[in-house]
Parts: C-alpha cells; sequence; structure tokens
C-alpha cells in the first residue's frame, strides 16, 4: 500500500512511490528547460510546465511500478512554501486521485521534506541533530528534535546561499541553472588570485548573509576585466567564502547546541566542495555527517512522500478544503497528529 508523492513547488516536477515500509519504489524528476533563456523562473511558465507533465508522470511511474490508483494507501503534496500557482497544480492533481480513490491526502512542506530526506538512506540519522538547509530559496540552521518538532537557530538574512550561486553566475554570463556551472568554473580558478569576504562570521550568532557576495564579484569583474581566467578565479574565489562561511557557521551551532549528528539537505549540499568541507568538520567535532544521496538533494517527490508517509501514519489528512502557501514559516509546523 504504497504513498505517492507529487512535488511541484517550483522548476522541478516529481513523483514517487513509496511503500508503507519506507522503501523508496521508484522515483522520477523532469528539470523545466524552459527558463534557461530568461535566466530565472517564470512562475506562469512554471505552472503550465506542470500541468504538462505531473499526470502523465505520475501515470508512467505507476505502470513502471506495477501499482494502480486502488493500491495507495495516501497521497502527499507540496502544499508551501513555493510558487503559488505551481503548488496548486501538485495539490489540484494530489487531491483529486486522492477524492477519486477514496484515500488520505496530506499537504507537506516543502522544507521538512529537505529535513527528512536523509531519513531515506540506509543510515539514516537517529533525532535530535543539527541540519544546514541549504537551498536555492532557503538558508538555515536547524535543530530537529523529531518529525515537525523544530528550532530555526540561524537564516539568512537576504540572499539564500543558492539564489546567491544563481545570480553570481548569471554575472559571470553562465546558463541557468548557475549553481552548477559556477561550481564547474570554479575548478579552472586560481584560488590565491581572490579572496573574498566570509560575511557575518567576524561577529557571534548564526544568520547568513550572502547578498555582499554578490556585490564583491561584479565589482572585482567591473575592475579586473572579464577575461577567461578572471573570470574562473572570481567563481572560485565565490565559491570558497560561501562554503567557508557555511562551514564556519556549522561549527558554531555544533559547539553551541551539543548535538552529535549534522544533517546536510537541499540543492547546494550537492556542492562537492561543501561537502568536503563538511566531512572535515564533522571529523574534527567528533560528529556523524549525513547527506542524502545527490539525486535526492534538489527538489524531489520522494522526499514529499516521506514526510507524508509519517504524517499520514498518525492519521493526518487534509479537510475537504484545499489550501497551499506562498509563505510558509518552518517553526509553525507541529509534530504528527499534534494539531
Amino acid at each position: 500500500m504504497p504513498v505517492l508523492g507529487i512535488e511541484t513547488s517550483c522548476d522541478e516536477t516529481g513523483v514517487a512511490l513509496l511503500a508503507d515500509d519506507g522503501r523508496l519504489l521508484s522515483h522520477a524528476v523532469y528539470s523545466q528547460q524552459v527558463h534557461s533563456e530568461y535566466g530565472g523562473v517564470v512562475p506562469e511558465l512554471a505552472s503550465r510546465d506542470h500541468v504538462r507533465k505531473t499526470l502523465p508522470m505520475i501515470h508512467s511511474l505507476m505502470r513502471e511500478v506495477g501499482v494502480a490508483a486502488s493500491d495507495l494507501s495516501g497521497i502527499a503534496y507540496t502544499a508551501g512554501p513555493g510558487l503559488i500557482g505551481a503548488l496548486l497544480v501538485g495539490a489540484a492533481v494530489g487531491r483529486s486521485m486522492a477524492w477519486a480513490a477514496g484515500i488520505p491526502a496530506v499537504g507537506v512542506h516543502h522544507l521538512e521534506g529537505h529535513l527528512l530526506a536523509p531519513m531515506l538512506e540506509p543510515e539514516p540519522p537517529a533525532f535530535p541533530f543539527l541540519a544546514l538547509l541549504v537551498s536555492g530559496g532557503h538558508t538555515l540552521l536547524v535543530a530537529v528534535d523529531g518529525v515537525g518538532a523544530y528550532r530555526i537557530l540561524g537564516q539568512s538574512l537576504d540572499d539564500a546561499a543558492g539564489e546567491a550561486f544563481d545570480k553570481t553566475a548569471k554575472l559571470l554570463s553562465l546558463p541557468y541553472p548557475g549553481g552548477p556551472a559556477l561550481a564547474a568554473l570554479a575548478e579552472e580558478g586560481d584560488p590565491q588570485r581572490y579572496r573574498f569576504p566570509r560575511p557575518m562570521t567576524d561577529r557571534p550568532g548564526l544568520d547568513f548573509s550572502f547578498s555582499g557576495l554578490k556585490t564583491h564579484a561584479l565589482n572585482t569583474l567591473r575592475y579586473e576585466g572579464e577575461a577567461p581566467a578572471v573570470r574562473a578565479a572570481v567563481a572560485r574565489a565565490f565559491e570558497d567564502a560561501v562554503v567557508d562561511t557555511l562551514a564556519i557557521k556549522c561549527r558554531r551551532a555544533l559547539e553551541s547546541t551539543g548535538l552529535g549528528r549534522l544533517v546536510v539537505a537541499g540543492g547546494v549540499g550537492a556542492n562537492r566542495r561543501l561537502r568536503q568541507r563538511l566531512e572535515t568538520v564533522a571529523r574534527t567535532a567528533g560528529v556523524s555527517l549525513h547527506f542524502p544521496r545527490l539525486e535526492l538533494c534538489t527538489d524531489n517527490a520522494a522526499m514529499i512522500a516521506q514526510a507524508g508517509l509519517l504524517r499520514l501514519r498518525a492519521g493526518e489528512a487534509e479537510g475537504p478544503s484545499m489550501q497551499v502557501r506562498a509563505r510558509w514559516p518552518l517553526d509553525e509546523l507541529q509534530p504528527p497528529g499534534a494539531g
């Protein structure tokens, strides 16, 4: 009796089937290409692409696994935060399928999905743990005491790390999405040529600020020019600054909380240099380090199905109305069944 997961919060259409014992049966993600010529996500185009892709992807996945709608025990869909039109597509599909099959549906917080994605791995972290959630739209340090029990310790005061990656990549004339392209260019850069500031590391606290790094990159390019070696060195200096800042704040958070496990989730968690640096931080601090597999770092429906399964088990289900939220603070969530 598997759970169907649906993710449509931004520009990835994701579907997944999760067995009731937590095994991931299969999942699929379609990354929209329509936005590349605009250098960023166009909300209306994202919604239209979700309309075209969501149902065919669900049908294809169910055929692959050999599951019919009548075999499902429930449906989980992303209810926020995200682009409101995109969220409505997944919610409408999920709620309609659940109503037709007579099974419960539950709306899932997108960030809770990211936080619980490592639970899909063979050796999942035990609660409590410290989580660095670092993606295109969010950069958070969270003390995770259990499902639905989240304490935000620090967050970005302006651009999220992934957003800063994309904006700086655009300054470097790199294609969208910019994060992976910037990381690839950084591999060619001289790490000694430029040193960018490590924002907000010279003061106490666990908050972040990355918008100034984008400005620093812009000023460097204006002063130094845009020769290939300069662009590569700027990419390397930017990436090093972000990675160092995240690592410094993680070390501080581990020291202040005394937690013995560090979980890294979100799309930027796929960055190779960040992974290497956090391995050093974890080893030095004597804590265990946990990542989702690379394919589950970016937006996907497996993490939505996982979070949804835990809440469905507790008897949660949506009422007759359908609600999605473009903004939804993570600390408003409660443990499964508490509401």
